[in-house]
């Protein structure tokens, strides 16, 4: 676990940097257009949102409930892979070393009550 504790603070450190980056020097209206009027700009967008739909679901599925799983959807698709990075780490940090609670989050208690007889 303690390896994908610094993969997760790595990759919340980067995602700071180049986002405090991207809203300083950049412009996204200006620099978006440009990236959507290339081919791959789009397949690259395309490919980043399927990453997190597919990440907000698993979100969604640990959660105990829908509203507390809701603002770390809407963050994840204005802020990307920052937000998956702090979950991540935060889910890290409340698992306590216990894998099965990392990523089945809320839903491990009820996994083990139907499993254990």
């Amino acid at each position: 676990m303690k390896i994908a504790k610094i993969v997760a603070w790595f990759g919340l450190l980067a995602m700071t940097a180049v986002l405090i980056y991207g809203f300083t020097y950049g412009n996204f209206g200006v620099d978006g257009g440009k990236i959507l009027a290339n081919p791959w700009g789009k397949v690259s967008m395309v490919d980043l949102y399927v990453g997190f739909i597919l990440f907000s679901a698993w979100v969604v599925f640990r959660e105990k409930s829908l509203w507390v799983a809701l603002p770390w959807v809407v963050a994840m698709m204005v802020l990307g892979f920052f937000t998956a990075s702090l979950y991540v780490l935060l889910a890290l940090y409340r698992s306590k070393g216990n894998w099965l609670q990392f990523f089945l989050g809320a839903r491990e208690v009820t996994l083990r009550a139907t499993t254990v007889k």
